[in-house]
């Protein structure tokens, strides 16, 4: 889709308004193009943020909002905050705190550098087009309604996709791309109404860690939205309560804790791998997230690796009811000590750490900001798509901290895989709902 003809260009040019001086989906694209890809074994060694992409995004960042003319800055845990004065707002409104996070999922590479765009007319889209015509006895790689129903929808839209090998990073990329478009705008119309602006893009989301060292206080925001949603009018205020939990079970063996030759392993070698197998088939199968929907709870087993010695086995732990997700916890170590019971001593080990909470009961006391971004949607072209978030955003730990963070949505699918996808008429969307909302927030008091 040419920028001329989206949604946000449509809406400038019948107000009579600058177009902005940069295509935001042209920024999305170089966005894509650098790895900010979450460390976790870096970040659990002390690296923060865990990967050098996500400094390299921030300082990109800070360079363009200069050339847009707001001054921003990056700290050394990799945090981007820059400040815009209210225009034309009334006295008392809020300061307004849009946020979007710098890195990438863990799963696949963080570096998309084989992005494109395709029109997706119903059938299914051959993303890695290019490796299958230099080699047709490449495995292709589809995308499909058949895996992914909701494509039915976007029948005659431009997607940004994969080339099949990577995720894509429109989660969050697009948010921040959104946000630059939006500062933008604003830049080219000075007579755009807005409310004090504070701009936040934060690293290591994607492991649990986006929050844990904003400062609140110098982000200076009252009231606050991340862009971190995906389809079009996907509104959140409603998040799983979290947590990770790394279990290592280990095979004392009687000889020095040395692995017995298996030829003479009978009633001396303790196999971890077959234990490791036994702890994970004591949860049931039918509350893992391919067979979970909607508020329903899961254990997630993540990876697993080891030997005969050790082995370690790594899982999420997510539920919407505070009560149900302190029994997950529970139920971990439980069966941990079932193990431990039936040897002895001290077989299987469960360290948890909690990643998010639950937001609404935070939210739900600012109903301005939903009844807000609702009337941005509304004009937006937009029909607000209210749901709960299976997973989480940084808003969800800043709700629990002081600021509330509704999440909104940027046109993205599929999030971390090679299926992952931007769709761009939502892209744009996004967009224009945003110069809509600091218009309403500009007309507001301060709540």
């Amino acid at each position: 889709m040419a920028d001329l003809t989206s949604p946000l260009h449509i809406w400038l040019h019948e107000q009579g308004l600058e177009a902005p001086s940069a295509s935001a989906l042209d920024r999305f694209l170089r966005y894509v193009a650098i790895d900010t890809q979450a460390d976790e074994e870096a970040a659990a060694a002390g690296h923060f943020p865990s990967s050098p992409g996500q400094l390299e995004l921030g300082r990109l960042l800070v360079n363009e909002l200069a050339e847009l003319g707001v001054t921003a800055t990056q700290d050394a845990n990799g945090y981007v905050f820059a400040t815009i004065p209210a225009r034309h707002a009334h006295p008392d409104a809020p300061t307004l705190g849009l946020i979007a996070h710098l890195d990438t999922a863990t799963e696949l590479g963080g570096q998309a550098t084989g992005a494109h765009i395709v029109r997706y007319d119903g059938t299914p889209v051959l993303l890695n087009h290019a490796a299958v015509a230099a080699d047709p006895a490449t495995p292709p790689v589809h995308l499909t309604e058949a895996v992914f129903p909701q494509l039915a929808e976007l029948v005659g839209h431009d997607l940004v996709v994969t080339d099949g090998t990577t995720l894509l990073g429109a989660d969050d990329k697009a948010g921040i791309a959104a946000i630059l478009g939006l500062v933008d705008v604003l830049a080219q119309n000075p007579g755009l109404p807005h409310p004090a602006l504070a701009i936040g893009f934060t690293p290591d989301e994607e492991i649990g860690r986006g929050a844990e060292r904003f400062d609140i206080t110098a982000f200076g925001a009252d009231v606050a939205y991340t862009l971190d949603g995906g389809a079009a009018g996907e509104l959140e205020i409603e998040n799983f309560n979290a947590a990770a939990a790394h279990v290592t079970i280990a095979a004392h063996v009687t000889i020095h804790g040395r692995s017995v030759h298996p030829g003479r392993a009978k009633d001396r070698m303790r196999n971890a791998i077959l234990l490791a197998r036994r702890f994970s088939l004591a949860f049931d199968e039918r509350q893992t997230p391919e067979h979970t929907e909607d508020r329903q709870g899961f254990w997630h087993l993540l990876g697993i690796n080891g030997t005969v010695e050790t082995c370690t086995l790594d899982y999420i732990i997510r539920d919407f009811d505070a009560k149900n997700f302190e029994a997950r916890k529970a139920r971990l170590l439980t069966v941990a000590q079932a193990l431990n019971d039936e040897f002895g001593e001290t077989v299987a080990e469960v360290r948890l750490r909690e990643q998010y909470r639950n937001m609404v009961e935070h939210v739900s006391r600012h109903p301005e900001l939903v009844e807000r971004a609702r009337s941005a949607m509304h004009l937006a072209g937009v029909q607000p798509l209210e749901l709960p978030i299976r997973g989480g955003t940084d808003g969800a730990q800043l709700s629990a901290r002081g600021l509330p963070c509704p999440n909104l949505f940027t046109g993205g699918g599929n999030a971390h895989g090679r299926y992952e996808y931007l769709d761009i008429d939502a892209f744009w969307r996004s967009q224009l709902m945003l110069v809509h909302l600091v218009r309403l927030f500009a007309a507001a008091e301060a709540d």
